[in-house]
């Protein structure tokens, strides 16, 4: 594969994995029996504000991006793009879709929700254009504290779910599912979609990918 080809398929594999990623989010919101981490919080800053959930998640993503600044991260094309393609998806997908209001309906999005999250999850990753803002403050806690990955990712998590559910945020058994299958999922479809590394590097990429850090649950 030449370099151009190699670089125009990584592009697609990020756009298309960072959309999806919205849109999966979207089905997790849709069928309202717990949401991922970061989205208990978006959900509950957005029934807080009165904004939708997708541009709370671009205003937090911006957020936690200027956080990187102190911890010496350095951002990609990717980072950039996630701030604002995912939260764009999961908007547009939520005003394309009708109100789920069964159970029969709910569940079936709901495990829709988490496999195409866990494939977006590999397609972006594969593309290796720099983490996502939160997936890099993981990883920056991580290489200024000397904690591990897993309890900075963690003790992260617990203090955005705790805040976001205070703030009327859903959780349930939708976040149980999804952080005990998404690692697993995003493993195997990071495998799925992994374009070979070539020897010429782009100025758009992010080195250091964190795959631990996002993998590790």
């Amino acid at each position: 594969m030449s370099a151009q080809s190699r670089l125009g398929r990584r592009l697609i594999q990020l756009y298309a994995g960072l959309a999806l990623y919205g849109a999966s989010s979207a089905l997790l919101v849709e069928a309202g029996l717990g949401l991922e981490p970061w989205n208990v919080l978006h959900q509950g800053l957005a029934e807080l504000t009165g904004l939708t959930i997708g541009v709370v998640s671009i205003f937090v993503g911006a957020a936690v991006l200027l956080l990187w600044i102190p911890l010496r991260q350095r951002p990609g094309l990717g980072t950039v793009s996630n701030v604002f393609v995912v939260g764009i998806a999961m908007d547009g997908t939520l005003a394309a879709m009708p109100e789920a209001r069964t159970l029969a309906v709910r569940i079936p999005l709901l495990l829709a929700g988490i496999l195409l999250n866990g494939a977006a999850t590999g397609l972006y990753i594969a593309a290796r254009f720099g983490p996502g803002p939160r997936d890099g403050l993981m990883t920056g806690l991580h290489q200024r504290t000397g904690r591990s990955i897993r309890l900075m990712r963690t003790a992260v998590e617990i203090a955005v779910v705790a805040t976001g559910f205070a703030l009327g945020g859903t959780i349930g058994i939708g976040t149980v599912l999804y952080a005990v299958s998404i690692g697993p999922l995003a493993q195997l479809f990071l495998r799925m979609f992994d374009i070979p590394s070539a020897s010429d590097s782009s100025t758009v990429v992010a080195t250091g990918q964190p795959r631990r850090a996002i993998l590790r649950r």
